[in-house]
């Protein structure tokens, strides 16, 4: 995962995400990648899953 965090508390998952980190362009180019979690991921200990790309604008 890039700048993505991700902690449970009883049943609320909250996510954390580093608004001001970059990590390039994304493969068409068009928009700047800010985090991903690269795929689906599983939520640890849980057996819900997460799929989660936060972009901008290039």
């Amino acid at each position: 995962m890039k700048n993505v965090e991700m902690s449970v508390a009883g049943d609320i998952l909250t996510i954390t995400i580093d608004l001001t980190k970059e990590f390039g362009p994304s493969s068409s180019g068009k928009t700047i990648i800010i985090a991903s979690t690269e795929g689906n991921v599983t939520i640890q200990d849980r057996e819900e899953k997460v799929g989660l790309n936060v972009y901008r604008k290039k």
